[in-house]
């Protein structure tokens, strides 16, 4: 089994409705931290994002940023965080969180979060690469991810077998040992 040394969080930048959002992406990111787990996230400080990186950090963990230059200032990055990277595009942002990253997991986010988490389920299914995938099912909010799989599945869209592509669970650290499980 291979060893998960950082895991690859999309989430929103935003805080959401409802306190338990942000009370999860702190408690991932303690999670992270405990498990000697370093953190690769989309580099802003505001809310999910934000919650989530000063909870590793709080936690002694590693937090690696990556954000466009463009969004420094609108999602509020600290630029003097030693572990920010600031690249030039989305593209760029995408393609080093996946090279950093042993592992993929999506919290509570809008499109970018879901955009972010179907690219890496897909070059998943294609065999692009080999790293687990996950969510952090909060409050129901990603009960219908499931149900979208398995109506792929009935109607002959998504194989069977890539089923086990997405690990769903709705507490933390369950999450990581089944990520630890699938690699």
């Amino acid at each position: 089994m291979s060893r998960i040394n950082r895991i690859c969080v999309y989430c929103g930048s935003s805080a959401g409705q409802r306190p338990a959002y942000r009370q999860a992406a702190e408690r991932f990111g303690e999670a992270l931290a405990a498990e000697g787990i370093g953190l690769v996230y989309g580099g802003g400080g505001n809310g999910m994002m934000g919650a989530l990186a000063a909870s590793v950090t709080a936690a002694g963990g590693e937090v690696n940023g990556i954000i466009p230059r463009y969004l420094v200032a609108r999602e509020k990055a600290d630029e003097g965080a030693p572990g920010l990277h600031v690249v030039g595009s989305m593209h760029e942002r995408k393609a080093l969180m996946a090279e950093m990253a042993d592992a993929f997991v999506a919290l509570p986010g809008g499109l970018g979060t879901v955009e972010e988490l179907f690219e890496v389920l897909t070059w998943s299914q294609l065999g692009m690469h080999g790293k687990p995938c996950g969510a952090l099912n909060v409050c129901g909010y990603f009960d219908w991810l499931g149900a979208f799989i398995e109506r792929g599945i009935a109607e002959g869209f998504i194989r069977e077998q890539d089923r086990e592509l997405l690990a769903l669970d709705t507490a933390p650290e369950r999450l990581i040992e089944r990520l630890r499980g699938r690699c």
